[in-house]
């Protein structure tokens, strides 16, 4: 595969669990009374974590799966399903607990410092991202896939840094139902990349049965 056909198919899925867009509301709900500046900043260092994040575990997720003894068709499986629970929640136009949940989101109003937690983690970079883009990493068997890979966690870190910065304009343009209709659609998204995930995991775990 292409490096090019690789990032057709790994940009989506990984755009889809970040969805950006989703987190404009509770981004503004918590910096949203704070100077501009302070909220530029809030907003880089966030993107900077979600940046961090999944590049750290896109680069070490085959050592992370030899460390614990875990099979990439056990982890796919696993993964799937996970992504396929918080693929439901976004069908509904709720935000899933896996992100955050909501004594999380209350006890972060209650903070000075919101960029990395729980903006950058869990809200940008959740298990559900992180699981992504592990799984991504597991399926890059060369330069131009991994190349791939780490191209799409820039480009997402950036349209989610403009996504922040924008935040109250963007809060203006879609409303509260133009956000549920774009999380509806990154969950459709999300949830055929699930599936994906579990078939071919599926399909790898029962190779070695069928020879």
């Amino acid at each position: 595969m292409s490096g090019l056909e690789f990032f057709a198919l790994c940009f989506p899925s990984l755009f889809s669990i970040v969805d950006p867009i989703a987190a404009v509301p509770v981004y503004l709900a918590l910096v949203g009374d704070a100077p501009v500046a302070q909220q530029r900043l809030t907003a880089l260092r966030a993107t900077l974590t979600l940046a961090l994040v999944l590049g750290l575990f896109a680069t070490m997720g085959t050592m992370i799966f030899r460390f614990f003894g875990i099979t990439i068709a056990a982890f796919k499986v696993a993964g799937g399903i996970l992504l396929f629970t918080m693929a439901l929640e976004m069908l509904r136009a709720r935000r899933s607990d896996v992100k955050a949940t909501a004594e999380e989101t209350i006890e972060a109003h209650q903070k000075e410092d919101v960029a990395i937690i729980p903006l950058g983690i869990p809200l940008l970079s959740g298990p559900g991202a992180i699981a992504t883009a592990m799984m991504w990493s597991a399926r890059a068997h060369h330069f131009a896939e991994r190349t791939a890979l780490y191209v799409s966690i820039g480009l997402i870190a950036g349209i989610t840094l403009l996504t922040l910065l924008f935040a109250n304009r963007l809060s203006r343009f879609f409303g509260k139902t133009g956000i549920n209709v774009m999380t509806r659609i990154m969950g459709l998204i999300l949830a055929a990349t699930a599936s994906q995930f579990v078939l071919d995991g599926w399909r790898e775990a029962m190779a070695p049965a069928a020879q």
